[in-house]
C-alpha cells in the first residue's frame, strides 16, 4: 500500500490514516483498520525499545489497559523495534495483555505527523530541527533519577539502572531514530482522532513525560462504547 504521511500531528476530528504493521506479542499483521468500525483504540507510537523513556511511556500505557477495556475500549503499542528483537524482550519483560507491533521504519509515525528532529550543532527549528546546546540545556526531572539531568545523562543513567543491553538492532534504531518523537492517539470506533497527547506539542513541553493517567480516562469516557 502507497506509504500515507502527514506534515503535522494528527489533532481531535482529524481521520488515523490506516497503517498496516508486523505484530509483536501474536502472528501476523496488525492494521488500524482491524479497529475501525468495531473499537475505539488508544494508539501509542513510540521511539523503540531502546530508549528508556519509552520503556516507561509503554508501561505507563499498558498500566491503563485494562480500564480501558472496561470501557470498551483496545490499546495498541507501536516501537521503533525490529519484530524478533521486540518479542525478545517482551519475553523477559512481560506485560499482560500488551497488543504490540513493530514498525522499524517509522511508518505509522509519519502517518500520524510525528516528526524525526534532526539534530543539529546550534539552529533549532521545533519540531523539526534543534540544536545541541537546546538540548544539553534541557532538564529531566523524574523520581527514578537522582536529580534534574540533561536527556543524555539521564538516558544513560536509566539504562544503566534497567541493565539494558544493546544489541546490533538497537543500534541501528538510533542511528535513525534518536530524534523521533512520540505521541499518543485515542481513536473513535469510527478511526477518528478525539484526544492526543505529543512530544510535539507545546514547543516539546511533554518530551520525556506520559500524560496524566486521569486526563487519558476522561477523554475514554467520551467515547466508551
Amino acid at each position: 500500500m502507497p506509504e500515507t504521511r502527514s506534515d503535522r500531528p494528527l489533532k481531535p476530528g482529524d481521520r488515523a490514516p490506516n497503517v498496516v504493521l508486523d505484530a509483536i506479542t501474536r502472528q501476523g499483521k496488525i492494521a488500524i483498520d482491524d479497529f475501525r468500525g468495531q473499537k475505539p483504540v488508544l494508539v501509542g507510537l513510540f521511539r523503540g525499545l531502546h530508549c528508556p523513556f519509552c520503556r516507561r511511556q509503554i508501561a505507563a500505557m499498558a498500566n491503563l489497559a485494562g480500564e480501558l477495556q472496561q470501557k470498551g475500549i483496545d490499546s495498541l503499542t507501536v516501537v521503533n523495534t525490529p519484530t524478533e528483537r521486540a518479542r525478545l524482550y517482551f519475553q523477559y519483560h512481560p506485560i499482560p495483555n500488551l497488543l504490540a507491533a513493530s514498525d522499524p521504519d517509522q511508518i505509522s509515525h509519519r502517518a500520524f505527523g510525528l516528526p524525526n528532529v534532526e539534530f543539529t550543532e546550534s539552529e533549532t527549528a521545533w519540531p523539526y530541527k534543534i540544536g545541541l546546546n537546546v538540548v544539553n540545556s534541557m532538564r529531566v526531572d523524574m523520581p527514578e533519577l537522582p536529580q534534574p539531568m540533561d536527556p543524555m545523562a539521564a538516558t544513560e543513567y536509566l539504562d544503566k539502572a534497567d541493565g539494558y543491553e544493546f544489541d546490533d538492532d538497537d543500534r541501528r534504531m538510533i542511528a535513525k531514530g534518536q530524534g523521533q518523537l512520540v505521541g499518543e492517539f485515542l481513536l473513535d470506533r469510527d478511526g477518528f482522532v478525539r484526544w492526543c497527547f505529543t512530544e510535539v506539542a507545546d514547543d516539546g513541553r511533554h518530551m520525556f513525560g506520559v500524560p496524566a493517567p486521569q486526563e487519558v480516562m476522561s477523554a475514554a469516557s467520551h467515547i466508551a462504547a
